[in-house]
Parts: C-alpha cells; sequence; structure tokens
C-alpha cells in the first residue's frame, strides 16, 4: 500500500485528536464503572472496524486484510499484558479512581515507543532479508516459552520490578503516599517522585517488553509499517478501557497462555516460510485470508475452553460436592 506523508501526518493528528477526546472526558479521576468501559471499548472497536474498512475502498482488500490480522492479534496479545496490570495496580496499590489516569499514561509511554520500534523493525526489513528467519526464531521460542510457563505448577503471581524501574528509584528520591494525581512533589526543598510517576513508568517500561514479540508478530502478517503502526495504535488505545471491562474475567482465560502460544508460533512458522520463499527457496506462502481465519478460530476455541473450565471447576468447588 503506498502511503504518502500527508497521510501518515493526517493519521497521526487524528489519532492524538482521539487521545485528546478520550483524556478530556476522563480528566476527571474517578471509579470506571463497567458500563463505561464498555461504551468507550465499543467506542474503539467501531473505529478500528470503521479504519479497516476505509482501507478496503480507498486502499485494496489485502491492506485490510493485513490491518484486521494485525489489529486481532495485537487485541489478543494485550489481553496478555492485562494479566501483569493487574498485578502492578495491586502493588502498588493505586487507588481505584486513579487507575484510569495511570493506564492512560502507561499507554500514550507505550504507544511512544512501539512506534520507535516499528521504524526500527522496518529498517531492518527493508535493509536485511534474513531478519524475517530471526524474527521467526524468536516467535517460535516465545511460544515454547509460553507453553513452559503455562504449564508451570507455581505460575508467576507478583510483580517483579524491572531493572529500568529498579534504578529509576535509586537515583531519585520518593514518598510513599499518593498526592492525588500529581507526579512530583517538594517536601522541605527536595523533589520527590509519588508512587503514581512510578507506576506510571511500570506499565509503559512493562509494555516494552511485551512489545518485543508483539512487533515481530505483526510484522509476520504485514510489512507495511503504516498497518503496524495503526494496528498497534487501535489495540492499545482500547486497552485502558478493556481493563476495567474483563479485569475479573481475567482469571477465568485460564488457556490464554496456550492460544496466544499457538498464534505466535503459527506466525513463526509463517515467518521462516517466507523467509525461505525470499531466499529463493521453494517453499509455501501462508496468505492473509488464511492467518486471520487461524488466528479468529484459535482465540475462540481457547476462549470457550477457557470459560468451560472455569465453570467446571466453580461446580467442583461448590458446596455439597
Amino acid at each position: 500500500m503506498d502511503v504518502t506523508l500527508a497521510l501518515w501526518v493526517v493519521t497521526v493528528v487524528a489519532l492524538c485528536a482521539l487521545i485528546a477526546v478520550d483524556f478530556f472526558f476522563g480528566r476527571k479521576p474517578h471509579e470506571v464503572s463497567v458500563s463505561e468501559a464498555a461504551g468507550w471499548s465499543v467506542f474503539w472497536v467501531v473505529l478500528a472496524v470503521l479504519f479497516g474498512a476505509g482501507l478496503f475502498v480507498f486502499g485494496d482488500a489485502q491492506a485490510s486484510g493485513e490491518f484486521f490480522a494485525g489489529y486481532v492479534t495485537e487485541k489478543s496479545l494485550s489481553v496478555d499484558n492485562l494479566f501483569v496490570f493487574v498485578l502492578i495496580m495491586s502493588k502498588f496499590a493505586v487507588p481505584a479512581q486513579y487507575q484510569s489516569r495511570v493506564l492512560m499514561a502507561g499507554v500514550l509511554i507505550a504507544l511512544v515507543m512501539r512506534a520507535a520500534f516499528i521504524g526500527l523493525g522496518a529498517a531492518l526489513i527493508a535493509a536485511f532479508s534474513w531478519v524475517f528467519y530471526i524474527f521467526g526464531a524468536f516467535l517460535i521460542w516465545t511460544a515454547w516459552k509460553l507453553v513452559r510457563e503455562a504449564r508451570a505448577e507455581k505460575p508467576e503471581e507478583e510483580y517483579e520490578e524491572n531493572r529500568f524501574l529498579k534504578m529509576v528509584e535509586r537515583r531519585f528520591p520518593a514518598t510513599d503516599q499518593y498526592h492525588g494525581t500529581r507526579l512530583v512533589i517538594r517536601d522541605g526543598g527536595r523533589k520527590l517522585m509519588t508512587p503514581m510517576l512510578i507506576v506510571m513508568l511500570a506499565i509503559g517500561s512493562t509494555d516494552l517488553l511485551f512489545a518485543l514479540d508483539s512487533i515481530p508478530a505483526i510484522f509476520g502478517l504485514t510489512e507495511d509499517p503504516y498497518i503496524v503502526f495503526t494496528a498497534n495504535a487501535f489495540a492499545l488505545m482500547g486497552l485502558r478501557q478493556l481493563y476495567f471491562l474483563i479485569g475479573g474475567l481475567l482469571d477465568k482465560l485460564v488457556h490464554l497462555s496456550y492460544g496466544l502460544s499457538v498464534i505466535l508460533g503459527f506466525i513463526g512458522v509463517k515467518l521462516v516460510l517466507h523467509a525461505l520463499h525470499e531466499s529463493g527457496v521453494h517453499a509455501p506462502e501462508i496468505s492473509t485470508p488464511a492467518s486471520l481465519a487461524v488466528i479468529v478460530a484459535v482465540l475462540a476455541v481457547t476462549t470457550a475452553t477457557s470459560l468451560y473450565a472455569a465453570r467446571r471447576e466453580r461446580q467442583e468447588s461448590a458446596p455439597g460436592r
């Protein structure tokens, strides 16, 4: 798809305007209700669908198909992020009325960092076709790692601060009390970080780790940086509302890791096949419609089996059984 500089500018400006509208309605700290989260979630999903339809009308069917495949993949991978977000909110004891602001800032940090990752990935792919081998092998390894973690007897239930966050906390003094939505306060002439700033950095830096597999995954579905960026943007912008909408359902998605591992492994194989094809080896290539069908089917089966397993466990643990 031929994307002009003007289209890039219009897209970025439009996304900034949407972010500003979202921030305006959520500017006052408050506890987000399920109905509010559901309304905004529908809003962002509808926008993504309209954008994909616009690509079909003004672009072509391939661009539209690649966008939807990338969007669904990024959306499903972002659900895995929510598990960690719940742990972060719990560790830092973020008051309910401030959680929406924390997630908004974290999502913005993540969006900026992912844009940089996308630019780097696109440059590497344009210069070195063998990068597909690395991306494919990395995704297959990540898929295996997800399965191993899912089968572990004692899954990780506590958030462990990453090196970046530990470095920040060592070098800059902080207070252990929240002061509204303020990020920095003055105490006795000293500037102190508040837990609000620390938890925002935790959310943003944690998403950087998730981007290490999600960015190669979407490059396995499309090599168009514009589609990669917009699919990531729409998936991330709906992440905050999704947190409040399905936060209570996350524990029921017991098979999500297996589903994501299948998706990442599938895309990894797709990348390796594409790399072989680019190297002149006669290898089959998986089409975009087939990729989208596999991704949707895996997510549907994973969700259904997860809910069934959760319901069965609840019935077996009910009194009298």
